[in-house]
């Protein structure tokens, strides 16, 4: 069964840069398409970027735009995000899930569901001075 692991969070200063990296644990991992999602504490899992298993099309929250960039490596297996300007509000656990069913040539800000949804465990990025 795929698995989707995350990497990179930490503790940052405002206005610094961090990139997180989510892994696929198998060859499937390539024809998803892939979103990061974010917790804040008392707050719901909001979407904040995603991108087809070709890498083509992207899109990104209005809260996050010209700042992060996401990105797939497909000979990896891996998808990132490159996070820039960040400010506290930024501060959440982050997660890698799937968005749609396999092969599908969009992606949205959504989990995909039933059978196609995989996510990881999270990873907890902090910004504070």
């Amino acid at each position: 069964q795929l698995q989707l692991v995350e990497s990179g969070g930490g503790l940052v200063q405002p206005g610094d840069s961090l990139s997180l990296t989510c892994t696929g644990s198998e060859y499937t991992f390539k024809y998803f398409p892939i979103g990061w999602f974010r917790q804040a504490p008392g707050k719901e899992r909001e979407g904040v970027a995603c991108i087809t298993g070709s890498g083509i099309a992207t899109m990104y929250a209005d809260s996050v735009k010209g700042r992060f960039t996401i990105s797939r490596d497909i000979p990896k297996n891996t998808v990132s995000l490159q996070m820039n300007s960040l400010k506290p509000e930024d501060t959440a656990v982050y997660y890698c899930e799937t968005v749609s069913e396999p092969w599908s040539r969009i992606c949205a800000l959504v989990p995909a569901k039933g059978r196609s949804h995989y996510s990881g465990q999270g990873t907890q990025v902090t910004v504070s001075s």
